[in-house]
């Protein structure tokens, strides 16, 4: 007869592939990285498969360890929820949320307090991550992206955005209406790099607008964030190119206005993709038709028509 592994053993695999450090396990299971190396050596002799490849001071998973691991991490999930349960304390279901750093430093995490208050007690984790990112290394339940980057996992289009330029009102009173569009303001550039999406720049807004802007389009301040480029224009250092998701709320407070009616419609759509085994969970559905509510509720804004 087969000698099954040992419990231990799998959770020593699996913190360890999840982690993808020895030492990152060993601390999370309060043992020494020597006992998490025996505890797998022990399964991978029980099973006769190799799941890590030691090379050097590194691991990587094997194409078993990768068959393995999403598997094993659900499975512990349920039983960490079922111990809970069992341990008489209330359970409080976990969330883990991943979206763009822009839209993870403000515009969420101020609108998370609607959401608890109206579904309940529920431990969330935010993250704010660049695509791509691993669904079942970092135990994702729910992500919003610009463009379908996830077609892998069941993903959805929920809404599609677009750029308005947005200024202080006190840069505003400055513009001379006779001198053609936006003349003389300071421009802010959102740049999101060289692997990032393209974003609208000031060239294609005065193209569409038929101005010929010359070197103006390409002076001024520079952010790699939609956030930080927000956040210069609401201290009046220039206009910005901004997403209405994230810049309906300054224009409808006062904190920004539009100094020219135009605006780019974003070439992709925002969109949101939840995994299989995160699909059936009550507060991922929740969150899901909370946040949809919420992202066209930005982008449908009045103040941006």
């Amino acid at each position: 007869m087969v000698a099954l592994p040992s419990l231990k053993g799998l959770q020593a695999f699996e913190a360890a592939a999840r982690t993808g450090s020895f030492a990152a396990a060993a601390e999370e299971l309060s043992v020494s990285a020597a006992a998490v190396s025996q505890l797998i050596r022990t399964v991978e002799e029980q099973i006769g498969r190799k799941l890590f490849h030691r090379v050097n001071r590194r691991v990587v998973l094997t194409e078993a360890g990768v068959e393995m691991q999403p598997r094993l991490t659900m499975a512990f999930q349920e039983i960490g929820s079922v111990s809970r349960e069992l341990g008489g304390d209330a359970f409080r279901p976990r969330l883990v949320v991943s979206v763009p750093p822009s839209m993870a430093m403000g515009w969420l995490s101020r609108r998370l307090t609607g959401f608890v208050a109206g579904h309940g007690a529920v431990d969330i984790s935010l993250r704010g991550d660049d695509d791509p990112v691993s669904f079942d290394r970092e135990l994702i339940d729910i992500r919003l992206s610009y463009g379908p980057h996830y077609r892998e996992h069941p993903t959805e289009d929920i809404v599609r955005d677009a750029v308005y330029p947005v200024c202080a009102p006190r840069l505003a009173n400055g513009i001379k209406t006779d001198s053609g569009p936006l003349a003389g303001l300071p421009l802010i550039h959102t740049d999101w790099g060289p692997t990032g999406a393209s974003f609208p720049s000031w060239r294609n807004w005065f193209e569409a607008a038929g101005v010929q802007p010359g070197r103006a389009a390409q002076r001024g301040l520079s952010a790699n964030s939609s956030r930080a480029a927000l956040d210069l224009a609401i201290s009046g250092l220039g206009v910005a190119l901004a997403q209405g998701v994230y810049c309906a709320e300054a224009v409808e407070d006062g904190r920004l206005v539009r100094p020219a009616a135009m605006a780019i419609a974003l070439r992709q759509p925002y969109c949101l993709t939840i995994p299989e085994r995160s699909a059936r969970r009550d507060v991922v559905a929740a969150f899901r038709e909370w946040l949809i509510n919420e992202c066209r509720r930005a982008v449908g804004s009045p103040a941006l028509r």
